[in-house]
């Protein structure tokens, strides 16, 4: 049997500072994800990234899962998430003066 996937971007041609986040995706059907930030430009020092959960795509708690942001243009930097419940987003954490513009996609298979 071949496991049913899917793929959506969350986050597109976006500039991130400060503190920003992804649209929630839900993904109660699936069993693992794998969560891809793809810097277009980016600028200053990299920031973290955080998976978030959700039992109603409304309110968030941190996963425990933390990456680095990519540090530069068409660089990609990603985590892997298992027993997330429901909803998933991504967190983001720049130092003041950083930004980086991105595309975020997470995958998910059944």
């Amino acid at each position: 049997m071949i496991p049913e996937s899917q793929a959506a971007v969350v986050a597109r041609n976006e500039t991130w500072t400060g503190s920003a986040a992804t649209e929630p995706y839900e993904a109660g059907w699936a069993r693992e994800a794998i969560v891809f930030v793809r810097a277009l430009k980016s600028a200053g020092a990299a920031g973290r990234a955080h998976v978030e959960l959700s039992p109603d795509g409304m309110n968030w708690a941190p996963e425990g899962t933390t990456f680095p942001l990519p540090d530069d243009g068409n660089r990609v930097t990603y985590a892997r998430v298992a027993q997330f419940g429901c909803w998933l987003r991504i967190r983001a954490e720049l130092p003041p003066g950083s930004s980086v513009t991105v595309v975020v996609t997470i995958h998910v298979k059944a």
